[in-house]
């Protein structure tokens, strides 16, 4: 990816936001309109463009807990629109671990974040994950868009990188916001293409639960 978990910075700007996970790699279209966080993308592009993509962990809801992982992305893509809102496209970095929310004087809350547990993500190597094509994994993703009336290129899927289709599926399905946390916390591809799978297969069995039953 070009960075190095050393080079990256130590404070960053967070956004904390529920049911929105970033990932290495993945790339997660954000409308900004908060005063404090347009503030925030200011300063970004006036500096390295990184922030901190967070799920929220309980508190007040004027001031929320954040989670202990979250991930870093680069505003790769910027657009002001006409009512004043922003519009970017965040690429995901590195996931960090929370270490402290730092007492600051802007609208928008900065934290110590530690890279080096996820220095993997930084890799240009292959962590392995298992082959799509009649996998465990495609077979209940192929269950899980049928249930869904929901459709993908199929010949796309079977060639693209692994981690890059189990990292979009991750980002972009409807998970609950813990579910969407214990993937973005997943120790490698192997371990996050088996949440997936699991989260895919249980939905999958909650249809078959609900599906009513027919008498003979």
């Amino acid at each position: 990816m070009g960075e190095r978990a050393v080079d990256l910075p130590q404070v960053i700007p967070v956004f904390p936001l529920d049911g929105a996970v970033l990932l290495p790699g993945g790339e997660l279209p954000l409308r900004i309109f908060e005063p404090r966080y347009l503030n925030m993308i200011d300063d970004a592009m006036a500096g390295d463009r990184i922030i901190g993509m967070v799920q929220t962990a309980g508190g007040e809801k004027s001031r929320p807990n954040l989670a202990h992982v979250g991930c870093a992305g680069k505003i790769t893509s910027f657009n002001e629109a006409s009512d004043g809102t922003y519009l970017i496209t965040l690429t995901g970095l590195c996931r960090f671990a929370l270490d402290g929310e730092l007492a600051v004087r802007t609208p928008y809350r900065q934290v110590r974040a530690a890279f080096s547990p996820f220095a993997v993500d930084l890799s240009d190597e292959d962590d392995g994950g298992e082959v799509f094509e009649d996998s465990r994994f495609a077979r209940a993703l192929k269950t899980y868009l049928h249930r869904q009336n929901l459709s993908i290129d199929w010949q796309s899927a079977a060639v693209a990188p692994l981690e890059s289709l189990v990292n979009s599926l991750a980002m972009g399905l409807p998970f609950s916001p813990a579910e969407k946390q214990a993937l973005l916390e997943a120790a490698d591809l192997t371990e996050r293409t088996e949440i997936l799978t699991t989260l895919l297969e249980i939905d999958a069995q909650n249809w078959d639960d609900d599906s009513p039953t027919t008498l003979q």
